[in-house]
């Protein structure tokens, strides 16, 4: 049976979810209080939790948590959002995906529970994963929010063991503030009265408003730069605390900006009393997909035999500048761009960064999404932030075909959105 016809139980379920409320995002903690009622507060009944917040980096570091916790052994439940390929990447149960048949029976019940009243998809599958991480036997919790901090669903834990910011960055203003400070703020929600948080590398004014909220509430901080550091050296990582040093290997999730996510994995690791083995499980065993994913295999693999091809859903302009980062790392070879992006998104931002890195920028529109922007407008962009040669193609496949019609042993970054990596893995196989 394929992945689809497995999941069109929950599937069904989901749609029907997908009807409870008009909007995709309205930022409120009202609804998914009432529903926790009427579940039974399984909030407050989760193994201990580790929250964690932030504009870029929060699936990377939490996937390097997990791999430390689970390197000594302990079962660890993970919730995480969007999915890519499956909506049972979200919840992960003691270690696993989340099974087709137990997805249903959870979704059912919390269907049941929230009966007609309003309430955002977001809001109800989260409700959904806590109730199953409630049920369900481990040693602890790892929560990422999905869109901010104060107001997000995952917000409900009172006395969380441990909160974590990821870097804070410009994106989603029409929900976060339109400011730095503003969204800061809004990520800094996360942070509970004598609860241990570490904090990432900041802007300044970011680290400013956290560090405020901190004081106000007795958070003990641990921030980059004052209580951790983290750095390359002769191709290891080097982490130091007030513990002492670690020398270890290189994260095997690429890119100049997984050292800083390692660095704030190793810190929460180190702040839960982990020891050397666990923070080099951290760097050495985490599997992040779409987070500069090289394909090896597949349709689109097949399609350009002589080509690299990358998959990454970064979608914001400081992503856009650690991918071209990340691309300055690589061996010197041709680089094209495949890219499509949502209209929420500062598009021009993401890609000013990427038009010294690339020769070419093929646009398209990201099938099945009501907000994509539409390839002749993203190529339009393209070209006025700095892409030469930007066009128009009707899908992956065929930009990818466009590419190697011309350069053969290109490499292929496809790139601007977490829906359009999904896309692209589910057309992949």
């Amino acid at each position: 049976m394929t992945p689809a016809a497995a999941d069109a139980g929950s599937d069904a379920i989901l749609a029907r979810m997908m009807t409870l409320h008009p909007k995709v995002i309205d930022l409120t903690l009202d609804r998914v209080w009432r529903l926790l009622a009427a579940l039974g507060h399984p909030e407050e009944r989760l193994p201990p939790v580790i929250h964690l917040a932030g504009t870029n980096g929060k699936g990377s570091t939490q996937a390097m948590i997990r791999a430390g916790l689970e390197a000594g052994g302990d079962r660890v439940h993970a919730y995480t959002s969007p999915h890519l390929a499956r909506f049972h990447e979200r919840i992960r149960l003691a270690g696993e995906l989340i099974s087709e048949p137990d997805l249903t029976a959870l979704l059912d019940r919390t269907h049941a529970a929230n009966g007609p009243e309003a309430i955002t998809y977001f809001e109800i599958t989260t409700a959904a994963a806590l109730l199953a991480f409630a049920e369900t036997p481990a040693e602890w919790t790892l929560l990422e929010t999905g869109l901010g901090g104060r107001l997000d669903a995952t917000n409900v834990v009172a006395r969380p063991a441990l909160t974590v910011i990821t870097p804070v960055d410009l994106d989603h203003q029409q929900y976060l503030g339109e400011t730095l400070e503003e969204i800061a703020g809004e990520k800094a929600g996360i942070l509970k009265r004598g609860t241990p948080c570490v904090v990432a590398p900041q802007h300044e004014a970011a680290l400013e408003v956290i560090e405020a909220k901190a004081a106000r509430l007795g958070v003990p901080l641990l921030a980059h730069g004052q209580h951790w550091h983290v750095t390359t050296e002769a191709g290891r990582l080097v982490y130091q605390d007030e513990r002492g040093l670690l020398d270890l290997p290189m994260p095997n999730l690429r890119g100049p900006h997984q050292v800083i996510n390692a660095g704030t994995a190793i810190a929460a690791l180190r702040a839960l009393g982990r020891d050397e083995a666990a923070c080099e499980a951290a760097v050495t065993r985490a599997e992040w997909p779409a987070r500069m994913q090289r394909l090896t295999r597949g349709p689109l693999v097949e399609a350009a035999p002589e080509a690299e091809l990358w998959l990454d859903g970064g979608h914001n302009p400081a992503a856009g500048a650690m991918l071209a980062e990340t691309l300055a790392t690589l061996p010197r070879r041709p680089t094209h761009l495949v890219c499509g992006m949502l209209n929420t998104k500062d598009i021009a931002g993401y890609l000013r960064p990427l038009s010294g890195m690339a020769e070419s920028l093929q646009a398209v529109s990201i099938p099945g999404e009501a907000n994509t922007v539409p390839a002749a407008e993203t190529t339009r962009i393209a070209r006025e932030a700095g892409f030469a040669a930007a066009s128009a193609a009707a899908g992956v496949e065929e930009a990818i075909r466009a590419i190697t019609a011309q350069a053969p042993q290109a490499r292929i970054l496809i790139c601007g959105s977490l829906y359009l990596a999904g896309h692209v893995l589910r057309q992949n196989g």
